[in-house]
């Protein structure tokens, strides 16, 4: 019982992203092909709502439900692990129709091959975490 109130916001989340038309596919080859501003403004929105709340955060020392203070950390120097972890998910994104979060919510509307998605996935994530230590950061 404790989960439902995640259970909601994941429902909610799938319904304005499938309403946004930002799971099909369709639209992510518009973005792709650079013949449509929709999916831009969609991630512009999430980057500048992102900031803002950061900077709310940061401004103004807020305090999670325990009373902790939230603290957001600076990252750490270093320019080739974002552009190659970029273009790598990039070049997912664009090759499946798909970034993670979607996955489920085409599974959810019926789209059973999307399965397979989900599959590949979870082994490269598996895979990642087996050779984590070995890669570089």
């Amino acid at each position: 019982m404790t989960y439902l109130k995640y259970i909601l916001v994941g429902f909610i989340f799938g319904i304005v992203l499938t309403k946004a038309e930002a799971v099909s596919w369709y639209r992510i080859y518009e973005m792709f092909q650079f013949q449509s501003f929709h999916m831009y403004g969609i991630i512009l929105t999430a980057i500048l709502t992102g900031f803002i709340g950061i900077q709310i955060i940061k401004r103004n020392k807020l305090k999670d439900i325990n009373g902790n203070l939230l603290l957001v950390q600076d990252k750490e120097k270093g320019n080739a692990r974002y552009w190659i972890g970029g273009i790598l998910f990039g070049l997912g994104w664009a090759l499946v129709g798909a970034c993670p979060g979607p996955i489920f919510i085409l599974l959810g509307a019926g789209f059973l091959s999307v399965g397979l998605i989900l599959i590949g996935a979870v082994v490269g994530t598996f895979l990642y975490g087996v050779l984590k230590d070995k890669l570089p950061h």
